[in-house]
């Protein structure tokens, strides 16, 4: 309630943060307790007394394991997106649900949801695209590199993991967000700068 109050998630002009993008956050990546618990691991713990159905349970489960990435965009393949993530490397074919294409080159910050049941080949965007801007490919490298050093992670997926899904401090991405808006457009939200050069971003 009060991150809500702080950030007004409702999308441009009233604030970057989506609705999408808010929601799973507050779901899936902020933590709370002695157990560092989500809602989402609280939903899958209590999903037998709830009577949920196992789709909804797998669904519930794939959305916990979710996070946002950033990504390059390689092009389309066969009518979908080809992102690929930095650090690493690993591609995805995706389906992006607001409609923005975008071109080969850009970089996106954006949550996919895999396949539920093996049902289809592709990802699906669970966020409008946060396209960065004002950095490089090569920037962004070396930020998520060097932030990856302050975790006290044993290897480097596991570090990437806990980087981009909780960040290094519970707002750190929502800030991110908020301080790097630049512009927007119906399909797509356009970012500058990196989160560790509070003068590359235009409301720090």
């Amino acid at each position: 309630a009060a991150a809500e109050e702080e950030y007004m998630p409702s999308g441009p002009p009233m604030s970057p943060l989506t609705g999408s993008y808010f929601t799973t956050w507050a779901f899936f990546d902020f933590r709370f307790g002695d157990g560092l618990e989500t809602i989402g691991t609280c939903l899958v713990d209590v999903s037998d007394r709830l009577g949920l159905n196992p789709g909804l349970v797998e669904a519930i489960r794939q959305f916990q394991e979710s996070r946002m990435r950033v990504y390059e965009h390689h092009g389309t393949r066969g009518g979908r997106i080809r992102l690929r993530e930095l650090v690493t490397g690993r591609d995805f074919d995706t389906v992006c649900t607001s409609g923005y294409g975008g071109k080969p080159g850009e970089l996106w910050y954006v949550r996919l949801c895999p396949p539920l049941a093996d049902l289809v080949e592709y990802h699906v965007t669970l966020t409008t695209p946060y396209v960065l801007t004002q950095a490089s490919k090569s920037d962004w490298t070396a930020y998520l590199n060097r932030a990856m050093l302050q975790l006290e992670v044993e290897d480097d997926d596991h570090r990437l993991h806990e980087l981009l899904k909780y960040g290094l401090s519970v707002h750190h991405w929502n800030e991110f967000v908020f301080q790097a808006y630049h512009h927007h457009q119906h399909d797509a939200i356009f970012l500058a700068g990196i989160p560790d050069v509070k003068g590359s971003l235009p409301h720090a």
